[in-house]
């Protein structure tokens, strides 16, 4: 199994070299200003993953070279090739208070981390080159310049994008289809020409690789290594930067389940000395919720707020289990699977940004 960067907590050394903080209970670090917080990206979880990148484009031939730097989350900012790394994954305390508040850690395995990496690579590389104001690349996948949505509504089969992150990310706006695109060329064995061949994303693919063909050696023309919102520049309490990424993941809380709940289980007298709905579902609450996730790629924390929502209706509904356990299992996490993907393809539910 993979090695996250989490599991550097199992057997923790709070030493001379490890900050104070390293220590402390969720509720103290959640005060601290982010700004506090002296990282880097040298000697950590996050050096191989960089490393790797970097040899990936040496590979390619090409002399682009992101920058990085630490912040609040992953991101590129417009104009310049560089890369923004959310500041849990340069501490092992951090990633796992991020797991706490929300219930994964973006990026926390190698594999995940490179696969973010390739595609803010790619973002970055348009900046280097001002590739976006090409007209090839326009009409092939669309203009900047179009509104960068707060949400987008996927459509899970289209054969029109790659599928490298998770949620169809390269369906949100065509510098994110141009970013998905360049991740899957550059990954490392992709067989993107098998993999998509018949598939109308295999223009997009044979474009890229022959844009980079012609970069092959071509020194970038932009190379600011403008940080933006670094860490040390950020006032926000990890509290408040925490609780601002909740609310952004968020669901719509009027959702209604009871139908599918009342089918599953029971509000019959007569099974009213059943083991309760409520208290089953919370037992394996976080086994579904993982489950669900990595069938979807939906975030886990929005999956864990319809599951609180679905075991306080069968709490007030004091609904029971009427079949055996292993097969009541087995129902709920088929009805939850398919609440989120009927949520992602009808745009009730939207994917945030």
């Amino acid at each position: 199994m993979e090695r996250t960067v989490v599991d550097a907590l199992k057997n923790p050394v709070i030493g001379q070299d490890e900050p104070a903080w390293a220590a402390w209970p969720d509720e103290a670090l959640l005060d601290l200003p982010m700004c506090d917080l002296p990282l880097g990206l040298i000697g950590g979880f996050l050096e191989q993953p960089i490393v790797e990148l970097t040899r990936e484009l040496e590979q390619r031939g090409l002399l682009f070279r992101p920058n990085f730097w630490l912040s609040n989350e992953w991101f590129t900012p417009d104009g310049v090739p560089g890369i923004a790394i959310p500041f849990y994954l340069a501490h092992p305390r951090l990633a796992k208070l991020e797991l706490t508040q929300m219930l994964e850690v973006e990026g926390g395995t190698r594999e995940w981390c490179l696969r973010i990496l390739r595609h803010e690579a790619g973002h970055a590389i348009e900046n280097a080159y001002k590739l976006r104001r090409r007209k090839t690349r326009q009409e092939i996948f669309g203009e900047s310049s179009q509104r960068y949505p707060m949400y987008y509504s996927p459509r899970p089969y289209s054969r029109s994008f790659v599928r490298h992150l998770d949620l169809w990310y390269a369906q949100s706006h065509p510098d994110e289809d141009f970013a998905e695109t360049f991740a899957v060329w550059l990954t490392p064995d992709s067989l993107w020409e098998e993999r998509y061949r018949g598939w109308p994303v295999l223009k997009k693919l044979k474009y890229v690789d022959g844009l980079m063909e012609d970069l092959q050696g071509v020194s970038p023309c932009v190379t600011t290594s403008e940080e933006v919102d670094s860490l040390s520049s950020l006032k926000k309490t990890l509290r408040e930067h925490h609780e601002r990424k909740r609310r952004h993941y968020g669901i719509d809380r009027q959702l209604q389940y009871d139908p599918d709940l009342k089918r599953l289980f029971s509000a019959m007298p007569s099974h009213s000395t059943k083991p309760s709905a409520a208290s089953f579902l919370n037992r394996f609450r976080r086994e579904v919720r993982r489950k669900v996730a990595s069938w979807t790629g939906e975030y886990q924390y929005t999956i864990d707020q319809v599951l609180e929502d679905m075991i306080q209706r069968c709490r007030e509904l004091d609904l029971r289990v009427p079949s055996a356990e292993k097969q009541a299992k087995l129902d709920f996490t088929i009805l939850l699977t398919v609440h989120i993907m009927n949520f992602l393809r009808s745009g009730r539910h939207r994917v945030a940004l």
